[in-house]
């Protein structure tokens, strides 16, 4: 083991974490290296409690459906709903069907009891309305969107009616037909109607923007910040249902980075109202450019993360996670020379490592990357120490 490695590793605290930074990120991000395991969610949430609790952070978000994720909020924030409903219809990725997700959302909602609107912890998702099968009909976004404005704007600035929004949409199994992620053929998103739509949405989310002052003053802020996130999603989806129809060789790699677009733009959004902790694999996180190799072909697109950081500068904080063994998926101890096989032998489970001392830790080894025997888990990459802020490492991850 290098010198002095165990004198950086430190316990997953809030305190630990802020202690990283100048000054606590207004977006700080938590990534994970594969999904559906419920010990890293459920460190997740002892770390995210913390710093809620200590260090004022007031709203959690994952990598789950934005559109969804509204009931969840509501249920967090009003005790509207019932929970379990709540978790089956407000998180996409089959999310809901964790403990950890119902332990987050439960302590989200006890901790906002009694407490003012202003001091209440919010929930979002900030994925677009999408499944690795299939992307969503436009239908609830833009009819939504269109609600707001028809309540509250003169008809004559309206560009459409309801009527013929529900005309161009026709059947959602059109839109989400699952034949169309894999075959651009059977995608609906280059018909008259489609682009017709996308034209619609331009001019309703214009509109929107261009009498927000009115609205804010006769609904709220928080209604506003609702249509808005519609209005979002509508183009999001309608872009994204376009290059589904592209027959190109770009074209995976296009949609993987649409998707990373609109999880970048609702974050930023969710910025502008106040300090923002999220949680989603690490290649959605990363200030570095993502890739995969899908249907033969190695895709690279930029990450959210990198997206963001662009954008906020030193106000974007991302911590990496990673795995020692999840024996259950044939990730078995990691060799010695590997970043993963150094922390490996470290006494402090599970712990928090500065990067940089990390990365200065390591000069003189110089880490290869692990190889994971399962498709499914992303060991990190050394190199990337210099882009990360902070390591999580899980030492042995059991099978829920």
């Amino acid at each position: 083991m290098p010198n002095d490695i165990k004198d950086i590793a430190h316990a997953v605290e809030a305190a630990s974490v802020i202690r990283l930074f100048a000054s606590p990120p207004r977006v700080l991000t938590l990534g994970e290296p594969t999904h559906g395991v419920d010990a890293p969610l459920r460190l997740r949430n002892a770390l995210f409690r913390q710093l809620v609790e200590e260090e004022g952070y007031r709203t959690v978000a994952v990598e789950s459906d934005c559109v969804a994720g509204l009931l969840v909020d509501d249920y967090v924030t009003t005790g509207a709903g019932d929970l379990d409903d709540v978790l089956e219809r407000g998180f996409s990725h089959g999310l809901g069907a964790s403990a950890a997700s119902r332990e987050l959302v439960r302590w989200m909602r006890a901790f906002n009891a009694g407490r003012p609107a202003s001091d209440r912890v919010r929930f979002a998702g900030f994925d677009g309305p999408l499944e690795m099968a299939y992307a969503a009909s436009p239908r609830e976004t833009l009819t939504a969107l269109h609600r707001t404005l028809a309540d509250h704007v003169a008809p004559g600035l309206i560009p459409c009616t309801a009527e013929t929004l529900d005309r161009l949409l026709g059947p959602d199994d059109r839109w989400t037909d699952p034949a169309a992620m894999l075959d651009p053929s059977a995608s609906f998103g280059r018909s008259a109607e489609a682009g017709e739509l996308r034209l619609l949405a331009d001019d309703l989310g214009a509109l929107l923007h261009a009498w927000t002052p009115h609205l804010v003053a006769a609904t709220s802020r928080d209604a506003v910040d609702r249509a808005l996130l519609h209005a979002r999603a509508a183009s999001g989806l309608l872009r994204y249902h376009y290059w589904m129809a592209d027959a190109s060789p770009s074209r995976l790699a296009r949609l993987a980075g649409l998707r990373d677009q609109m999880m970048a733009d609702n974050l930023l959004a969710l910025a502008e109202r106040g300090p923002v902790l999220v949680h989603a694999h690490n290649s959605h996180l990363q200030r570095d450019i993502s890739s995969m190799r899908m249907g033969g072909q190695r895709l690279e697109w930029w990450s959210a993360g990198a997206i963001v950081h662009t954008r906020l500068g030193e106000e974007y904080g991302f911590l990496a996670t990673a795995f020692g063994t999840l024996r259950h998926q044939g990730v078995d101890i990691p060799p010695p020379d590997t970043l993963e096989g150094t922390l490996y032998a470290l006494p402090t489970e599970p712990c928090v490592v500065d990067a940089s001392e990390l990365a200065a830790a390591l000069a003189a080894t110089e880490p290869v990357r692990r190889t994971s025997p399962w498709f499914g888990y992303a060991p990190l990459d050394p190199a990337q120490l210099a882009r990360i802020d902070g390591v999580v490492f899980m030492k042995d991850v059991p099978e829920d």
